[in-house]
């Protein structure tokens, strides 16, 4: 009798080892999902940004404001008569400068060529 249980268990402890630990068993199946979750959400995030991506697009193609924010904030650029203030943070010191002479100056005096 006791022969019989042990063979009767080594049995069912060979069915069951392809259910947990074989291919497509309970272990895999589970990492495979952590890995479809991970990838959903990376997925979600790439949906966003291409999402404001093409709002960018459609901005900077219907009008100018959006092109004129964009030459500001990534470019530096002004207007003609804007007049550029930079604030530093406390405990900065200015940066030296040479005074600039506004007689001899040739800054905005270059003339189109037609």
């Amino acid at each position: 009798m006791r022969l019989l249980f042990i063979i009767l268990l080594a049995l069912v402890a060979l069915i069951q080892y392809p259910l947990w630990k074989g291919r497509g068993g309970w272990f895999e199946v589970r990492e495979l999902q952590a890995q479809l979750a991970g990838q959903k959400s990376i997925n979600e995030g790439l949906l966003l940004r291409n999402q404001a991506l093409r709002a960018e697009i459609s901005d900077l193609e219907s009008g100018t404001e959006a092109a004129e924010e964009r030459a500001r904030g990534e470019l530096g650029m002004m207007k003609r008569d804007e007049i550029f203030v930079q604030v530093l943070p406390p405990n900065v010191k200015p940066p030296m400068t040479k005074p600039v002479d506004t007689a001899t100056s040739n800054v905005g005096t270059a003339k189109p060529n037609r």
